[in-house]
């Protein structure tokens, strides 16, 4: 854990850059992390529309809204919210909005017990998760993972041919960096849209797509394990 001040208030953040505590979140905390996540020049009002929206959201709902909503509800699109937030939507507006890393994937502060970190699947097969449902190990990933982390999630349909896709893409893109792409890179490259991305993984980016893909997100430019 790091701890810095600004403006006479402490913070501390977990090795990922993350709030460790969401009730420290202040406007000066923002400010303090924007340089660190490329945003050098300070914090414009499409900034911080953005930050507050993230922000409020959790606590009055207790929920991180997903990427597709806040952009609907500042109405942005996916390439201009790129420009805000150059280091990505978890990675960036999220993180800047004192959201913490647990926060960020269930979105619920007060989910702390831990849960059983293996999880029995048919046919004998088991795979080692963490408390949020996370393979813990990337390498042990296989189709069967995807195919029943989908169902648990309730997805509305079988995986298709663009599930796939961009599944097999985050997990090239992990085997070749050891790093995940951000939602920008993700759409951009597949060629579609932030609404098409959302029919396809309704949980959101990081809570269905990644985590169908047997991955999990550090911030930019800190490599998985």
């Amino acid at each position: 854990m790091e701890v810095f001040e600004y403006k006479g208030r402490q913070y501390n953040i977990n090795a990922d850059g993350f709030l460790s505590e969401f009730s420290q979140w202040d406007e000066n905390f923002a400010e303090a992390l924007a340089p660190r996540i490329e945003i050098p020049d300070g914090l414009t009002g499409k900034h911080w529309d953005v930050i507050h929206y993230i922000h409020d959201s959790l606590k009055n709902n207790g929920v991180c809204p997903k990427v597709f909503e806040t952009c609907r509800a500042i109405g942005l699109r996916v390439e201009e919210l790129k420009q805000l937030f150059p280091t990505g939507y978890l990675r960036g507006a999220c993180l800047l909005a004192g959201i913490t890393y647990k926060n960020g994937y269930v979105g619920h502060s007060w989910l702390l017990t831990p849960a059983e970190d293996l999880i029995a699947f048919p046919y004998e097969k088991f795979y080692r998760v963490d408390v949020l449902g996370f393979l813990i190990d990337p390498d042990d990933w296989d189709r069967d993972f995807a195919i029943y982390k989908a169902a648990e999630l309730k997805m509305p349909e079988s995986l298709t041919d663009m599930h796939w896709q961009i599944i097999e893409f985050l997990r090239a893109s992990y085997m070749s960096k050891r790093a995940i792409p951000t939602v920008y890179e993700t759409c951009e490259t597949n060629h579609i849209t932030i609404e098409e991305l959302e029919r396809l993984f309704p949980d959101g980016y990081h809570r269905g797509a990644v985590k169908l893909a047997g991955l999990k997100v550090r911030k930019a430019g800190h490599p998985q394990k």
